[in-house]
């Protein structure tokens, strides 16, 4: 009989006060809490401005060209969606088409100092010159009585702030596009591509 006591008393169920059993409650208490907390925390997005299409150098920032996407992000480094909106901003860099509104990449109308200037095209241009391209502009000048044909580069690594392709039957099949250049070098940009030639357009990617 006395043995069968002593087995009895080890299995007796556990206390509520059993110190062990509230720390392993606790624990369990605290693991479940800083999960729910790291799930919130990954969970967490916040409204940020993204261009809908490629803005150039010197495009102007609106509603048109921009919307609203919630993700999570450094705050410090894009534009986010507030009382404060960029409207009226010009783009100092390339941004391109889905791409977070950087607010390094904006300025204000007066301290950017670029153009953009059309030339016309009579040279195929790729498909996939558009809005953001960066381009070098070659021409090519006829042979004359004093000189053979010659090809110079008169625009190197310029980014095309649009294009405008004919689209009726019966067009010439010329192609305007628009070139951002920096204000100092509009003259000579000007110059170099209003002569006699053929102006050819050469794709080198987006920025």
């Amino acid at each position: 009989m006395g043995s069968s006591g002593t087995v009895a008393g080890r299995v007796r169920r556990p206390s509520w006060r059993d110190p062990r059993l509230l720390v392993g409650i606790a624990l369990i208490a605290l693991a479940v809490a800083g999960v729910s907390m790291a799930l919130r925390s990954a969970d967490e997005t916040l409204p940020y401005y993204v261009a809908t299409e490629a803005l150039p150098p010197g495009a102007v920032v609106s509603e048109e060209n921009t919307r609203v996407a919630y993700v999570q992000v450094d705050h410090d480094i894009y534009w986010e969606a507030g009382p404060e909106a960029p409207w009226g901003s010009v783009v100092t860099r390339t941004v391109g088409a889905g791409e977070l509104l950087p607010v390094g990449a904006l300025a204000e109308d007066a301290s950017v100092h670029v153009r953009s200037v059309g030339i016309r095209v009579s040279t195929a241009v790729a498909e996939d010159i558009d809005r953001g391209t960066v381009v070098d502009v070659w021409l090519t000048t006829p042979a004359t009585n004093e000189q053979e044909t010659s090809t110079v580069l008169v625009g190197e690594q310029l980014v095309v702030a649009d294009v405008e392709r004919d689209s009726g039957l019966g067009a010439s099949g010329h192609v305007t596009v628009h070139i951002v250049v920096p204000d100092a070098d509009v003259a000579a940009f000007l110059q170099a591509t209003s002569g006699d030639g053929v102006l050819t357009v050469v794709g080198l990617g987006d920025v």
